[in-house]
């Protein structure tokens, strides 16, 4: 499909999952739409039909002349937005402004730029168009045996996260999910998590061979719904944060489920912190390390991360950033 209407800078695409936060997308369209034409945005708005399909929107509505993108969903349809923006050649990645309604089941991205739920107060923050340019990053995977890349502006997570995140992520396509439902997996996950044997080369050196419990690696500081896995993350300083748990007890982690909502949990002496550039993890046996990537289940290892600085423009409420 092409499209061949003129579009000038004060134009935006609004790009709404209807399915985010138990179909919130589709029942609250038409109060989130008064509210845009009330503020005097001029948009065209376009609603998503499958996995994949905000990506494919995206594409084609910077080749058409789009520059300013609302996303209507959570972090997964924001997540796609990101991956058409930065695989297209048309519009330079930066020079795309993007802002965040946001619906969904985590709003973590939201959550590091002071976005609220309010819709109001959203479309207010977009409105006044304050924005920042953060890093990017992107991770090559395997899927049955053939190789994958996705590219991600929060959160990639692996061993624990990454199981608890599918669980998730199968609940709402249930009808379950809703706020509580990656806190409901942490404890249901428990009972038949196995430890992989990681092998993790940060910049080019060895830094841990072992048992891991989990590995967080991002650009910003939450996931999970409001936990602050990477609590020392810049999103602007061209490098990885990375949060790694060696292998810990189950009790452990119950006891310390808490600490990981202000970040303190990195205190216990089976967490250690990185930073780096780029990042190769290798499981032992091959195979038995799954990730996730602002809260989509992927594939599984070998990864290699990639940083790409200062790539995306996201409207912020933060006046930290």
């Amino acid at each position: 499909m092409s499209y061949s209407f003129k579009v000038t800078n004060k134009q935006w695409l609004v790009i709404v999952n209807p399915n985010s936060g138990k179909r919130k997308g589709e029942k609250d369209w038409v109060i989130i739409h008064d509210l845009l034409k009330a503020n005097n945005f001029t948009f065209k708005s376009m609603f998503t039909k499958y996995r994949g399909h905000a990506t494919e929107i995206t594409i084609q509505m910077l080749k058409a002349g789009y520059k300013n993108i609302i996303v209507i969903g959570g972090d997964g349809t924001l997540n796609e937005v990101i991956n058409g923006v930065l695989s297209q050649i048309e519009t330079p990645s930066k020079d795309v402004k993007i802002g965040i309604i946001p619906i969904g089941t985590g709003n973590d991205l939201g959550r590091m730029y002071n976005i609220p739920v309010d819709y109001e107060k959203s479309i207010q923050i977009i409105k006044e168009g304050k924005s920042f340019i953060q890093d990017a990053g992107l991770v090559s995977y395997l899927k049955k045996e053939k190789e994958y890349s996705r590219y991600f502006i929060n959160m990639a997570g692996m061993g624990y996260d990454a199981l608890v995140a599918k669980k998730t992520n199968l609940m709402k396509e249930k009808g379950g999910g809703g706020p509580f439902a990656y806190l409901i997996n942490l404890f249901l996950g428990l009972i038949q998590y196995q430890h992989p044997y990681l092998s993790i080369d940060i910049d080019d050196k060895n830094l841990f061979q072992g048992k891991a419990f989990s590995l967080s690696i991002g650009i910003c500081k939450f996931n999970g719904g409001g936990m602050m896995q990477l609590p020392f993350a810049v999103p602007n300083n061209g490098l990885f944060d990375i949060t790694l748990i060696q292998k810990v007890s189950k009790l452990k982690v119950i006891a310390n489920i808490k600490n990981l909502f202000d970040g303190s949990f990195v205190n216990m002496p089976e967490v250690e912190t990185f930073t780096g550039k780029r990042i190769n993890i290798q499981s032992k046996p091959a195979k038995t390390a799954y990730l996730e990537t602002d809260g989509e289940s992927l594939g599984h290892s070998p990864f290699i991360f990639t940083i790409l600085p200062k790539s995306i423009q996201i409207i912020s409420g933060n006046p930290d950033y």
